[in-house]
């Protein structure tokens, strides 16, 4: 049997991506891999709950943004108070796209990475 074990976003700035999810999801730190050279970091956040990271890659030598093609992909959190949240992605200016019929909407990370936030099943 196979399950999740986590989700891998290429950043630029290591620093301002973690005070993101932080900030932004309450994300935090479970574990960091360093290459020796030091041309690389692998950063693992989790969310304190569920057993599935996220991981964030640094790669030294990168200076040029990520081509994220279509944004057709997206990484899924579910809320427990959505309108708390809500709030509080609202006043970092980090929505970028809302779909109030289906009750969801997206965020922007500083790599231009799209996340839905969705109200937790009850």
């Amino acid at each position: 049997m196979l399950r999740f074990n986590h989700f891998n976003f290429n950043v630029l700035d290591l620093s301002r991506s973690l005070a993101f999810y932080r900030d932004a999801l309450g994300l935090q730190v479970v574990r960091e891999k360093e290459a020796g050279d030091g041309s690389f970091r692998l950063v693992y956040l989790g969310d304190g709950e569920s057993g599935f990271s996220l991981e964030l890659t640094w790669l030294r030598d990168r200076t040029e943004p990520y081509d994220l093609g279509d944004e057709e992909f997206h990484l899924a959190f579910a809320a427990n108070d959505f309108e708390a949240v809500h709030a509080r992605h609202r006043d970092m200016g980090c929505i970028c796209f809302e779909n109030p019929d289906m009750g969801i909407y997206f965020i922007q990370d500083p790599d231009g990475y799209w996340i839905e936030i969705v109200p937790a099943e009850k």
